[in-house]
Order: structure tokens, then sequence, then C-alpha cells
């Protein structure tokens, strides 16, 4: 693991969470016009996906040479990841209340550090375990706790949102021993965005923006739901874990539902608790915590 003086890993993870807590804003707005959860999400990861190539065409033309060997990689990545969570995800808030679909989805930290440990041999400290508990009660208390209307189908649904969520980290730092973050972004989003469309029913899809009363502002809300909540994030995000281990970027991503905590109290009025308070202070602690680590062990 790379170390330095000034170390921006933490700060890029906790900048990708911060934006991708104001998903919530752009989900509510492309509903508004009748798209449905999976069609969101094939429109937001198929532009980030242009945009990546863009990027990558301007940043390093030779980035979108790839190993035939690593295509499964970058499967696993768009498919594996980007795609199964967030089929995963909004199957799961359907089947569940969204403050438990959310707990579900932010066991992620626990499986990144486990799959940590047992495939890069990354320590268990104390340090880390403590964090790791302090994040989880975090999102569980700003998440609220509710456990109605849980089945067998909708548990193992829900924790499968987590677990595909927590391997865009590890396949992540395993593309980037062979790749530049350009290359992880742009192919990942590739692979996603064609498995989207096998599934988001194009031509609803398709009609849905020629019945639009102003099909311009959709098509810049959509280039700004690509932007603000996949291609920044996920940049950031990556570019983190070159210098952060999986298990420690996967706890300070926990920041995420706090951020859409506070998004909601600011700009939808909604109410914030004690509960979800401490739950906020939870989390904050848990980040410090990581980053008292300087220069030396874990």
């Amino acid at each position: 693991m790379e170390t330095s003086k000034r170390n921006p890993g933490p700060a890029l993870i906790i900048l990708a969470a911060c934006f991708w807590g104001s998903m919530g804003i752009f989900v509510r707005k492309l509903s508004s016009y009748g798209f449905s959860s999976i069609q969101i999400v094939a429109i937001r990861v198929t532009l980030a996906a242009l945009i990546f190539c863009v990027l990558l065409l301007i940043k390093d033309p030779g980035g979108f040479r790839i190993a035939l060997r690593d295509v499964p990689l970058f499967l696993g990545l768009g498919f594996g990841s980007i795609l199964f969570f967030t089929v995963c995800y909004f199957t799961a808030i359907t089947m569940m209340p969204l403050s438990t679909a959310a707990i579900l989805l932010y066991t992620s930290p626990i499986w990144i550090m486990l799959m940590s440990v047992l495939f890069f041999h990354e320590k268990l400290t104390a340090r880390k375990l403590l964090a790791l508990a302090l994040a989880f009660a975090g999102c569980v208390l700003v998440s609220g706790v509710s456990g109605g209307g849980m089945t067998t189908a909708g548990l193992l649904i829900g924790l499968g949102s987590g677990i595909g969520y927590g391997l865009y980290s590890i396949l992540g730092t395993i593309a980037l021993r062979r790749y530049s973050p350009y290359t992880v972004t742009t192919y990942t989003f590739l692979f996603a965005a064609v498995g989207s469309w096998m599934i988001c029913r194009p031509g609803d899809m398709i009609s849905k923006f020629a019945a639009a009363e102003d099909v311009n502002a959709l098509i810049i809300l959509c280039f700004l739901t690509a932007v603000i909540t996949a291609v920044i994030p996920f940049l950031a995000y990556t570019l983190g874990l070159r210098t952060v281990e999986a298990s420690r970027a996967g706890i300070l991503a926990t920041v995420e539902p706090m951020v859409a905590a506070l998004i909601g109290v600011i700009l939808f009025s909604e109410p914030i608790t004690f509960q979800s308070g401490a739950g906020i202070l939870l989390i904050l602690t848990a980040v410090i915590l990581l980053n008292f680590r300087q220069a030396g062990s874990d």
C-alpha cells in the first residue's frame, strides 16, 4: 500500500460517497417522468459509459486495449457489481421498507472486509473492526430500524445488493493492478450499460422520452444524473482505491447515507430525529477513527 504525507485516497473515497448521497434527488426527478427504477439505471450507466469513453480517449487512447483474459474481470465489475447490486437494491425496495433495504445494502463494508482478508490478506485490526461496528450502527440509525414485511427472499436479495456493492472494491482493486482508473471505469460501465439494456424495456423507455413535454430539459437532467451520481463518484472512488485498502474504503463510503439524510433535511424538509442525528455522529466517528492512522500501523 502506497504511503505519503498527504494521501488523497480517503478524501476521494469520501467525495465519492457525498456525490452518491445525492442520488435520491435525481431518482425522484426522473421517476416523475414515469421511468421505472431499472430504466433510470439504464439511463445513468449508459450515459456514464459514453462520458467515460470520451475521458479515456482524451486521457489515454491506448487505454482502450485490454487483454482478452481480463474480459471476465470487467464482466464481473459491470454485470456482477454495478448492475447486480443496483437491480437487487431496487428490487429490495419494492419488497420491504426503504430503510430496511438501505440497511441491507450497507452490509457491504462487512463483505468487503471479509473478502479483503480472504483475497488480499489484509489485517483484521481492532481499529478496523471498531470503525466497522460504528459505521454499520450509524447506517442502521440513519436509515431507521424497521423489520416489517421481511421475507427470506427479500433478505437474500437485500444482502445480494450489499455483496454486489462491495464487490466493486474487490474487483476494482484487482483491475487497478493492471489498468488505469479511466480504463477500469470505462469498461465497467460499458458492460453494465449493455446488461441494463437487456432488462430495461428500451421501447417503453424511448416512448417516455418522446412523450416528455420538454425533452431538452429531460436530456440535461439525464446527463446531470450520469455525471453527478456515476462519473464523478465512481472515478473518485476508483482513484481512491489505488492508495486505500478495500476494507477501509468500504467503511469510509458509509458517509453516503449520512449525506443522503442531510440532503433530505435541507432540500426536502425531512425531519432529523435524535436517532438519525446519533447515526450521523457514529458514522463521522468511524471515519475519524480510520484517519487517525498516519505514517504508522493500522
